[in-house]
């Protein structure tokens, strides 16, 4: 296949650009390559791509999802048969001090994304949301089969909106399209604003590690490569209408257009303090922790319910945090250095 992979110099979409190269297919990465965080960092990853054998089957287009023209000439020159649209403005916390950056990545961009798939006759659109659209929601596991409608920051509810407008064109132009809400994603090449990168920075510096909510978060740590496996399968299993749909009870996970929303996770929360442990003895150090209130925006705990991608695409994340913190760490003190 040829494959659009948006955000490919970013952390997840990286691995995936990666992950498509090596099975044989034809990518075309983009990004804007923009300096929320360190740039050279998407440098690095996207030199490694280009630094493979097989680096003739990938193309490197820099550009701004809310763009409508660039978009609309890589969808035009592009002879794309599915996408990967993980580009987006990420951060929970950042979205309380630049709102409008997220309605031109999340909501605009998503909409040149979709225009671009709709008039290029694009196989199978598969999207990046998140957890962070069950918001306040308290029911554990959180299960795509629960509503979704209460969201409690503005990326959040951008990611949500996302999953509806994908849903409309779904219906309006028969485009394929499914959702998946990601959980706390870590590994090596990860972002820098991620709580493991700031964890081992501080650490290493003998700083010490801010912990929120006074260390009592859990979360459902997913080990990149296994959200690359995911994201494979996915693409893979174009959604059809589903013949269990009943629109009189109408279920949020699937629909009568060919259109879905998985979540992909560990399905296994760690606690936040174990995860912490985990990382002090990588690094062969223990954290002095500055213990404070639970932030704006934040929910106390995360867990996936992920039987629907496990019943319907054998999807089983295999990674321990053990493993997964020992590889990132490994990455990091070579990527970094121990100063």
């Amino acid at each position: 296949m040829r494959v659009l992979v948006t955000g490919a110099a970013g952390f997840i979409g990286s691995f995936t650009t990666h992950r498509l190269l090596e099975r044989g297919d034809e990518v075309v990465g983009l990004d804007n390559l923009n300096d929320y965080y360190d740039p050279t960092l998407k440098q690095a990853r996207l030199d490694r791509i280009q630094s493979r054998p097989d680096a003739d089957r990938f193309q490197f287009i820099q550009a701004n999802l809310a763009d409508r023209d660039a978009i609309d000439n890589a969808f035009a020159t592009g002879g794309f048969d599915r996408v990967v649209h993980l580009a987006a403005q990420a951060g929970v916390r950042y979205s309380l001090e630049c709102p409008h950056v997220y309605t031109e990545s999340n909501i605009t961009g998503f909409l040149h994304i979709l225009e671009g798939c709709r008039h290029h006759d694009i196989k199978h659109l598969v999207y990046a949301s998140t957890s962070s659209v069950y918001g306040s929601d308290t029911s554990m596991p959180f299960s795509e089969h629960q509503g979704a409608d209460h969201p409690m920051t503005l990326y959040a509810a951008t990611k949500r909106a996302n999953e509806l407008m994908a849903h409309s064109y779904s219906n309006l132009f028969g485009l394929p399209c499914t959702g998946l809400r990601f959980f706390t994603v870590y590994g090596p090449w990860g972002r820098p604003d991620m709580a493991l990168f700031l964890f081992a920075k501080a650490i290493l510096a003998g700083q010490p590690i801010d912990v929120f909510n006074h260390g009592n978060h859990s979360r459902d740590f997913t080990y990149v490569e296994d959200i690359v496996e995911g994201i494979i399968r996915v693409l893979d299993a174009p959604p059809t209408a589903s013949p269990d749909y009943d629109t009189d009870q109408p279920d949020p996970a699937i629909s009568n257009v060919p259109w879905r929303v998985y979540n992909i996770g560990n399905s296994k929360p760690v606690e936040l303090m174990r995860y912490i442990e985990v990382l002090e003895s990588c690094l062969g150090h223990t954290a002095e922790k500055n213990m404070l209130p639970m932030q704006p925006g934040d929910i106390p705990s995360t867990w996936a319910d992920t039987s629907d991608l496990a019943d319907n695409l054998d999807y089983r994340p295999a990674t321990s945090i053990e493993d997964g913190v020992k590889a990132f760490v490994n990455w990091y003190l070579e990527y970094y250095g121990r100063d």
